[in-house]
């Protein structure tokens, strides 16, 4: 039987920093203090900051591997445990895609709890790094994890303390919004034949690279400063999100498979007057309920989930900052269906334009604010 609630022990370092470096991560249970898996590994070169983020990322794989619903996660990296809390701003951008990839592990329980502990509480994972860091560095290890490791209460986590925090890094204060502009990719020749369009890789037509050449100068006029642009890996979304990062001054792109279209299954390629002849109940049944999937397709409900992951890693790395999102139809209007807090009729009344622009800001606390739904004025001269 999977444990309801695990609790994740992890830490990491290097010799130099950077220097030879490794992770280790235990996960408990936390009741009676057995483990119930161990991850460790070397790293080659490369910074503390870097291991620690990458024995979080092993603690809680494994902990998803074991089923857990709910995780307590220790560590003694004051920087993870206050980044992944949103607290302090991720400025180095080679720790922003592993903040990324463990909130979108985050993502897969129904509630993660961080908390930092002193170092000697952290023994185990502790002795699990220095294991690791000792075979990056080519010599046997003068360290090893203890058999039978003691267990210890989990410490509150420690407030923002500009004293204590290294250097660099500063925390950020819980008012500050992440901004979210969402993009629809530009038009594709179903798009223009009103077909549904789900996981076939249909490319921009003419008429939709222009518009997303457009949509990258309106962005780059909107939000002067972004800290990443994330898109479906489908390439009319690639092509709008290369666009607007090319107006923005070449900010790299990052794929998420989570932004991808609904999968429409036998109704990919249809027209709704072509699904209405042919499934005239499944389509009352679709329209009715979001948890109601297309035949051989997938429910509006699991898109949402999928694009709520995305939305919860991004305000996870990017606390303050702007975020471009360029996705489909569907994940977009189930994200702005819960910004906006509308019931789901919303899904089947709202319509969005190929290549428009919705923005909306985010806060740690969980506050709102709607600024733009479906922004074409862009497009107007095209």
């Amino acid at each position: 039987m999977a444990p309801r609630v695990v609790s994740i022990e992890a830490d990491g370092g290097s010799r130099g920093n950077p220097g030879p470096a490794g992770y280790g991560a235990v996960v408990r249970d936390p009741e009676t203090g057995e483990v119930l898996a161990e991850r460790s590994e070397s790293l080659g070169t490369a910074t503390n900051n870097v291991a620690e983020y990458q024995g979080l990322i092993a603690g809680l794989t494994a902990a998803a591997e074991l089923g857990a619903a709910e995780v307590d996660v220790r560590m003694d990296s004051k920087l993870v445990v206050e980044q992944m809390c949103g607290r302090w701003q991720i400025k180095h951008p080679g720790l922003r895609p592993l903040a990324a990839q463990a909130a979108a592990l985050v993502g897969r329980f129904s509630a993660v709890r961080f908390s930092w502990i002193p170092r000697e509480q952290n023994r185990h994972a502790d002795a699990l790094a220095n294991a690791a860091m000792d075979a990056a560095a080519g010599r046997p290890s003068a360290t090893a994890a203890p058999a039978r490791p003691e267990t210890t209460p989990a410490a509150p986590i420690v407030g923002s303390d500009p004293a204590t925090a290294p250097a660099s890094w500063e925390p950020r204060p819980s008012f500050t919004a992440t901004r979210l502009i969402l993009v629809r990719h530009g038009e594709t020749p179903y798009t223009e034949q009103g077909r549904y369009s789900g996981r076939g890789d249909v490319p921009l037509s003419e008429r939709g690279r222009a518009q997303a050449q457009a949509t990258g100068a309106r962005v780059a006029e909107l939000a002067p400063s972004v800290a990443a642009v994330l898109s479906s890996p489908l390439s009319r979304c690639t092509a709008t999100a290369a666009s607007i990062a090319g107006a923005l001054g070449d900010v790299p792109v990052r794929t998420d498979d989570d932004l991808i279209e609904c999968d429409f299954g036998q109704w990919e390629g249809r027209t709704f007057a072509e699904v209405r002849q042919q499934w005239p109940g499944e389509m009352d049944a679709w329209l009715a309920s979001p948890r109601i999937a297309p035949p051989g397709g997938e429910s509006f409900t699991q898109v949402a989930e999928r694009a709520h992951r995305v939305i919860r890693g991004l305000l996870t790395a990017y606390p303050g900052e702007t975020v471009v999102v360029v996705s489909h139809v569907s994940p977009i209007k189930l994200v702005l269906r819960d910004a906006l807090a509308a019931g789901d009729g919303f899904l089947h009344r709202l319509f969005l334009d190929a290549a428009g622009i919705s923005v909306f800001d985010m806060w740690p606390d969980g506050g709102v604010a709607v600024r733009t739904v479906n922004d074409t004025a862009h497009l107007a001269a095209l």
